[in-house]
This record gives C-alpha cells, structure tokens and sequence, in this order.
C-alpha cells in the first residue's frame, strides 16, 4: 500500500473540519480507474466545503476538490489504460466522492475524459469546472439561436472563475462583451480576456422595474438573486440569459413582464451531472477556442500546502479568475 497525503475533511461534535491527512490506497472509494493527480483547482464550491459555510459536502469523512487531473496508474474501464492523461470535474467530486485534494484518486470511468492536445493537465485545471461551465453556457445561448450580429453579450461576476472564462469564451465567438464586476481595479485582466465595455456590479445590484432599457441580447449570469432579475429585465426582444450561479441569493425577485412582453428566455446552465459525451466534446471544443495564453492570464499555481488557506479565502472574495493546485507529480504544466 502507498501513503498519499490530502486534504481531509471530518466531522465530530463540535462541527466539521479540513486538515492535510496521510492516507492509505485502501482509504480511498470504489471505482475502476485509479488516477495519480498532478494538479487540482480551488472552486467556490470547495471553498465552501472547507469553511463548512454551504452544505456542500454529503458525507464524511470527504476529501474536496470538484476538478482533478493526472495520470491513470490502473484502469479497469476499455476507455482508459496505465498512462493515459485524463481530466475528471464535477460528477459530485468532492461533495459524495473523495475528490482532487489529494494526491491519488479512484473514481468512475464514466467521468474522466482523455486530455485533448494541447491542454496541459495545468491548463485543464486553469479551465476546470469554471470553463466548462462557461461553454455550457455559451452552447445553451448557441442552441437558443443566438450570433454576435444580435447585439451585446453580458457576463454578471465577471472576474471570477466562470466570469472570466464566459468573457473569453464569448469574445472568442465573435461577442461584444460587457464585463460586470464589483473589481474596479480589474478592468485590464478583463480587457486583455476580450472584454469591450466594463460596468460595476452597482449598476445591477439595486432592484429596479420589471422592465428596463433594453440594452443586452444575451448574457450568462454567474450571479443570481436582484442582478438576474435586473439582467431579465434589461435584455432585449427574444433575447435569452443563461444563468449558472448563486451567488447573490437564490430568490428571483422577477415577474413574467420580460418572458411575456419581451420574449426572453432563461435558459438554467448545471454542471454536475456526468453526461460524459457532453463532457469530452466539450474538452475538444475548449482546447480549440481558448489560446493557452489567454487560460494563463487568468490563473495561477500554488503548491499543496498552500492549498488549503487559499481554499478558504476564495468565499470572501479573495481569488480572481481561478487558483490551480500543483500536487508536485511532474506533470507538464
């Protein structure tokens, strides 16, 4: 048996908590491709599950992490063999099963997918959960029938890590962006992701009247609560939002008005479910549209043991773009 540290977290009678462990491969959870992570990724949701301040995580003891890659050092799924470079977010890592905040990890088959070139397993963590729930959405706003002769794209929270991602994603299709960020002092890491026009969060964070000056074709909407209602109401005739975050609350405080007058769509983006073709296609499409210099302008790496700090710090707002763990497997970055 090999020792693999990670970060665990527990629960007793006086509430839970995260701390760096060692543990044994027989510690770890059923499934039929074992993975040597090289690198993981700090998520809201992970932050969340560290600090016990959302009811994230489903049983205990839980090792976070909602995104993971690395090598395959045993496979018993005809997808995968020793050695092949694989990439594994959502399917409830983390939350049910153990996740990517360790250096080993055994999981399901039906959640990995190969690494396409030219992702490195670094620039796959730099995407992670965040960037394929970027291009869930723009595929939802694709699907609706939406093209960048419309009018203005707007992405809501726009310096976080599915913010960030939605800006270049959207850029890259051929989108004006209008970045919306409470980060005045980020407006040049959003110009150099594609971001034409930049307005502060305050414009969309007091509620106003059902419907406004129609300014937006789409949008994604990273945000919730008043800045969802207030997006609604602003966007245009058969206009459509995709909305995939929480953040501001999960109320609507929104009417029929714009779905009825206006012919807007909302469109509900989720990540978590495996739907695995969905998945491999989507990494396909991400390493072709996202130039690897634009995946680095918006992450850094940290070692593991900083991992656990900065975890923490991500639910008071403290990261941009998106934090990429390297857990010292020397893996290409």
């Amino acid at each position: 048996m090999t020792d693999f540290r990670a970060i665990r977290i527990d629960k007793d009678e006086h509430g839970q908590h995260a701390n760096y462990v060692v543990m044994r491969e027989r510690d770890l959870m059923e499934g039929d491709v074992d993975v040597d992570v090289a690198f993981s990724a700090i998520n809201y949701k992970d932050g969340l599950a560290v600090t016990g301040k959302g009811p994230v995580v489903r049983r205990f003891p839980m090792i976070p992490g909602v995104d993971l890659a690395g090598r395959v050092t045993r496979s018993a799924h005809p997808d995968f063999a020793s050695g092949d470079i694989v990439v594994a977010t959502a399917c409830g890592l983390g939350e049910a099963h153990y996740g990517g905040f360790a250096e080993k990890a055994r999981l399901a088959g039906d959640w990995l997918a190969k690494l396409p070139p030219p992702l490195t397993p670094a620039r796959a963590m730099a995407v992670g959960t965040a960037g394929l729930t970027a291009l869930f959405c723009v595929l939802a706003l694709e699907r609706h029938g939406a093209r960048p002769e419309d009018g203005l794209a707007v992405v809501t929270g726009a310096t976080g890590g599915v913010g960030s991602f939605a800006v270049a994603l959207l850029a890259k299709a051929g989108w004006r962006v209008v970045a919306v960020t409470g980060q005045a002092s980020q407006d040049a890491y959003l110009k150099r992701l594609g971001a034409s026009e930049i307005i502060g969060r305050d414009e969309l964070s007091a509620l106003g009247k059902p419907l406004q000056k129609q300014r937006f074709a789409v949008g994604v909407d990273t945000v919730g609560g008043v800045t969802l209602a207030n997006l609604l109401a602003q966007t245009r005739f058969d206009g459509a939002v995709a909305a995939c975050g929480n953040v501001g609350g999960m109320e609507l405080p929104a009417n029929v008005a714009p779905f009825i007058l206006r012919g807007v769509s909302l469109l509900g983006v989720e990540s978590v479910r495996p739907r695995i073709g969905l998945r491999r296609a989507a990494w396909t499409r991400i390493a072709q549209d996202l130039d690897p210099s634009t995946i680095d302008a918006m992450s850094e790496i940290i070692p593991f043991d900083a991992a656990l700090d900065r975890a923490r710090s991500i639910v008071g707002g403290a990261i941009r773009g998106r934090v990429v763990i390297d857990m010292g497997r020397h893996l290409p970055l």
